[in-house]
């Protein structure tokens, strides 16, 4: 514990839904959910108004939707969320070298260690002076939280919300939190608050007047511990600048259960493949492979499998995942699937049996492409480009693609009739460009038409057009920035 407030616990106000609201002036004030559109979709962040009719994150979309059926329901912009988070936390970096992400909105800063705050005083000027920089940088809100320990500093922040700054002198811990509901403390989730209701014991204050001991019995020795303490307001914990990444995962949940193995085998490997960008993306190779299957009866099995060594090869975690999978029964249905690496390293150590199978592959390939070559007319560039497109999907390189000739029908026989390109997909709060029109975001889409309301941050609500999906003078687009871009800090 600090004798003074120098921690700083910043959160950021219903993150996703705010970035939406701000993003399209219509939403402004109105209920937003941001989260899965499909069947067995989860609310990923609802807005203010959302909540005041019980939406709350986690929740079931179709849940959301029966309470409250005129809200504006859009997918994720993880893109443009990101894009704004690193703005914030470059405000924060600003402000101490001692910065430790939680998440996109959230993050505690070490105020002392960059000299920005030493006092009471200076703490809350620096907390409202970033308050104040954050909405000019992003338009948003955030709320602080000030005091002598993270654990102060998170609850603080939380009792500030929305859009304020609580500061918590020392020595005033223990009379701030004796009201609290024990839900406030961190790690006291429903099981463990239920478990102490039925002790009686349902504030912070009752679990300080519990004792260490009495608490020791209750939850065990290594969590009753640590809750007396936290009851006590004591929390020792630094402010960690680079926290060490544990796990990299992908998964998807799937509207309607899957039971063709072929089309399972399909996701596995592509989720293995996302997977594999996402642990290169974070600069980290692994070890250990894991398969999670959720079914239809929502039991969950995992699987793992550990290697010789650390990989980021693709093919190595395509492979390990698609054997995984094998000892995994499907045959009721599944409705979700992930794949995961764990054992996380810096370096890689390449699995020769691997290097081995793909030069074999490889040799394979090039015999079997000189062997159909030595009675073909054209170059070898030529063959090549047509044996690459005949497992490509459509709009790759191939027979009747760039690169490859269009193959004649055979003679005598009817003309194919070339095939219709899919119906173009427009997700709720996905971001277009009209060539007339110029920005807006989907509102809606069904029976061949696309519904655009075309505004842009900062503008007035605009208004809505409708088109047909396959509109040619509309596009997909980039998201906009947010606010103006005559600072750079602000450049999305």
């Amino acid at each position: 514990m600090r004798a003074a407030p120098t921690i700083l616990h910043l959160d950021m106000d219903a993150f996703y839904a705010s970035v939406e609201q701000a993003s399209k002036p219509s939403l402004r004030g109105k209920a937003v959910i941001v989260g899965g559109l499909g069947p067995r979709g989860v609310v990923a962040t609802a807005s203010y108004e959302a909540r005041r009719f019980g939406v709350h994150s986690a929740m079931p979309t179709a849940q959301a939707r029966r309470l409250c059926p005129n809200g504006a329901y859009l997918i994720p912009r993880f893109r443009l969320y990101q894009a704004v988070s690193e703005v914030v936390m470059g405000l924060l970096r600003e402000l101490s070298p001692l910065v430790e992400p939680l998440s996109l909105d959230e993050a505690f800063v070490d105020l002392e260690a960059g000299g920005t705050a030493f006092d009471s005083e200076s703490a809350r000027e620096t907390g409202e002076r970033l308050r104040a920089d954050i909405r000019a940088a992003t338009g948003l809100s955030g709320s602080v939280g000030l005091a002598g320990s993270k654990m102060l500093a998170k609850v603080a922040s939380e009792e500030a919300k929305p859009a304020g700054l609580l500061l918590i002198e020392p020595g005033t811990e223990r009379e701030l939190l004796a009201p609290m509901s024990v839900r406030t403390l961190p790690g006291v989730g429903p099981v463990t608050g239920e478990h102490l209701r039925r002790a009686g014991i349902t504030t912070v204050g009752e679990l300080a007047e519990a004792g260490e001991d009495e608490l020791v019995r209750m939850v065990g020795r290594s969590h009753g511990v640590g809750l007396y303490r936290m009851a006590l307001g004591l929390d020792d914990r630094p402010v960690v600048a680079e926290r060490d990444a544990k796990s990299v995962s992908v998964e998807d949940t799937f509207d309607v259960d899957l039971h063709d193995r072929v089309r399972i085998r399909t996701e596995v490997q592509r989720l293995a493949d996302r997977c594999v960008q996402r642990l290169r993306g974070s600069g980290h190779s692994g070890r250990t492979i894991v398969l999670k299957v959720r079914r239809y009866d929502f039991s969950t099995l995992t699987r793992s499998e550990t290697l010789r060594g650390p990989t980021d090869d693709p093919a190595v975690v395509r492979e390990a995942a698609a054997r995984l999978l094998e000892a995994v029964d499907t045959t009721g249905g599944v409705r979700l699937l992930g794949v995961g690496v764990t054992g996380l390293a810096d370096y890689t150590q390449e699995d020769l049996f691997a290097q081995s199978m793909a030069a074999e592959e490889a040799a394979a390939a090039e015999a079997a492409a000189g062997a159909a070559g030595e009675g073909a007319t054209g170059t070898v560039g030529q063959e090549a480009d047509g044996a690459a497109g005949a497992g490509a999907p459509s709009g790759a390189a191939g027979p009747g693609g760039p690169g490859g000739p269009a193959e004649a029908p055979e003679a005598g026989g009817p003309a194919e009739e070339p095939e219709q390109a899919p119906e173009r997909r427009w997700a709720a709060g996905s971001d277009v460009l009209h060539a007339v029109y110029g920005p807006g975001w989907v509102q809606g889409s069904g029976v061949g038409r696309v519904t655009v309301r075309f505004e842009q941050p900062g503008s007035p609500p605009g208004r809505v057009r409708t088109f047909r999906v396959d509109d040619p003078e509309l596009e997909p687009s980039d998201p906009l920035p947010l606010v103006g871009q005559e600072d750079p800090r602000t450049t999305l």
